[in-house]
């Protein structure tokens, strides 16, 4: 089901069975997706990593994810645009960015509880019949409802990853920190230099990430970069020293030190463990 405004609103409800493929493209203006998986033993594969993922579990893509289904009964996603919705702009009503998007966290995801199950099933529901409404308000009736969709994700989102701990002015330094690596990443290394973008001191970002996260601000930061690291080398040619000067490297010496003590393997290594992969899947059926 498919909703597509004048001025290129688009929203999308899906429903995924095994075999299907969830598409990104750059027509719906870089889109973001809820996927909720449901059934037992689902499972993702997320950056050459195998997730197994409970039912009910929702999951947060923008369109820079790399995301494979293994192993899956059933799904539901939404997928809008930023015309239909940006999280970005309205920030302060739905306050998900840099936690659901757009933020440093390598996948989030989350479980539905079982006492919120109903809402979640009654906000599809409404979903599907807004969806079918041909009027003047159907436009603003969607995104009110996706407001309220997304901020019902958010809440559950900061319970589950212990952010409920923090005080109101602390979460909104976890989530402008987690914002800022995603998009300075490959400039800005240190903590100090996103400090400074936060007018904080690098005393406070260490110690409002400890009351939540078992992550430093500089493990956030080293954890992103070694990310783009192996999309890179996953899914383009670029040779190594290409992909050590694109994230900040003097040196590719200085690079494969850094991605080694991460990943336990060379970027020469991690490149041919890929090779090996591709031809072993290559002969193989499933």
């Amino acid at each position: 089901m498919i909703y597509k405004g004048q001025n290129n609103e688009f929203i999308e409800l899906t429903d995924l069975q095994k075999g299907s493929s969830l598409f990104f493209d750059n027509t719906v203006s870089f889109p973001l997706t809820f996927v909720w998986i449901r059934g037992q033993k689902s499972e993702i594969n997320f950056e050459g990593i195998n997730l197994n993922l409970n039912n009910n579990s929702i999951i947060c893509l923008t369109s820079f994810h790399k995301v494979e289904f293994n192993i899956i009964k059933s799904a539901r996603a939404i997928k809008f645009n930023r015309e239909f919705y940006c999280v970005k702009d309205h920030n302060s009503e739905v306050s998900c960015k840099g936690l659901l998007f757009y933020g440093a966290n390598q996948l989030p995801y989350f479980q539905i509880p079982d006492d919120e199950m109903e809402k979640f099933e009654t906000f599809w529901r409404m979903f599907q019949i807004e969806m079918q409404s041909k009027d003047d308000l159907q436009l603003e009736m969607l995104q009110m409802m996706l407001k309220r969709f997304i901020i019902l994700c958010t809440r559950i989102y900061k319970t589950q990853m212990n952010l409920t701990k923090l005080e109101f002015k602390e979460v909104d330094i976890v989530r402008e920190f987690q914002f800022l690596v995603e998009q300075h990443f490959k400039t800005k290394h240190s903590v100090q230099e996103y400090a400074d973008l936060l007018n904080k001191s690098v005393k406070t970002l260490a110690n409002t990430f400890s009351k939540a996260s078992d992550k430093s601000p500089l493990q956030i930061i080293h954890e992103r970069k070694v990310l783009e690291a192996k999309r890179m080398l996953r899914f383009t040619d670029k040779p190594i020293k290409e992909i050590a000067y694109e994230l900040g490297f003097e040196d590719i010496q200085t690079f494969s030190r850094f991605f080694k003590k991460m990943e336990s393997l060379s970027p020469t290594d991690f490149k041919k463990m890929l090779l090996g992969s591709i031809a072993n899947s290559s002969g193989t059926m499933t």
